[in-house]
């Protein structure tokens, strides 16, 4: 991600897109959760209204989300990062505006705990956007064979279906929006597109080459504007407000 920064600005901002309240509230100042926040590179695509507040459970990911590599608006701050447990929540209640996950949820076999948390959180008027792999998705397939059969940890994701509308009303929310999106992660050449896959998986046990041919074989490449190598990705996103 710090190699390829721009790569996946497609999958960022669609998710942002799906924010009613960011996208309708230009000057006023919101509260932005980010859960699991990874290394905080969704920090760098919200509006200067926005504050961001990343929550990351993961220990790996704390070496790469610091203000040297990520450039943040002025009014951002990424000092909710921490090594702790993902519950409970490190927020007040209805303290939020806006809860994002992108791409985090899939790792979790039974969500209605974090969408519980996420219900606490959040103010009434609030709303929560949940992007992730769809089950039955080529991605799905390209991260449950390929990833998982040359990663040094596998990979068997738990992705969005019906399941998950059903955790969410569990929750105590209610869905306003539910689309399946198509978009290309973007790359100048095949070969960088195969390395940054190839670094970002931890596909230890199989070389670019057979990164590149698994990426063309399952999930597709395009050229896209400015003779760019566009790879194929796709998520459900997800916009859901308490009762």
């Amino acid at each position: 991600m710090q190699a390829y920064p721009h790569a996946r600005d497609e999958e960022f901002l669609q998710a942002l897109n799906a924010s009613a309240n960011i996208l309708t509230n230009p000057q006023q100042q919101l509260r932005v959760a980010d859960v699991p926040a990874g290394g905080g590179y969704l920090q760098r695509y919200l509006p200067p209204n926005c504050i961001w507040l990343g929550h990351e459970p993961c220990a790996s990911f704390m070496h790469h989300a610091s203000t040297s590599h990520v450039s943040p608006s002025p009014s951002t701050t990424n000092t909710q990062i921490t090594d702790r447990p993902l519950l409970p929540l490190p927020w007040q209640d209805q303290a939020i505006d806006v809860a994002i996950s992108v791409a985090g949820l899939h790792h979790l076999e039974d969500k209605t705990p974090l969408f519980k948390e996420l219900h606490r959180v959040l103010k009434s008027n609030g709303e929560l956007i949940i992007s992730d792999v769809a089950t039955g998705s080529n991605v799905a397939t390209f991260l449950d064979t390929y990833v998982g059969a040359n990663n040094s940890t596998g990979h068997e994701g738990i992705y969005l279906d019906e399941r998950t509308k059903q955790e969410l009303r569990q929750a105590n929310f209610t869905i306003t929006a539910h689309k399946h999106n198509h978009f290309f992660w973007k790359f100048n050449n095949k070969q960088e597109m195969a390395e940054f896959c190839h670094q970002l998986f931890d596909l230890e046990l199989s070389t670019t080459k057979d990164t590149q041919e698994a990426i063309e074989r399952h999930l597709g490449v395009a050229t896209i504007a400015h003779n760019q190598v566009g790879m194929r990705w796709s998520l459900t996103t997800i916009r859901a407000i308490p009762n």
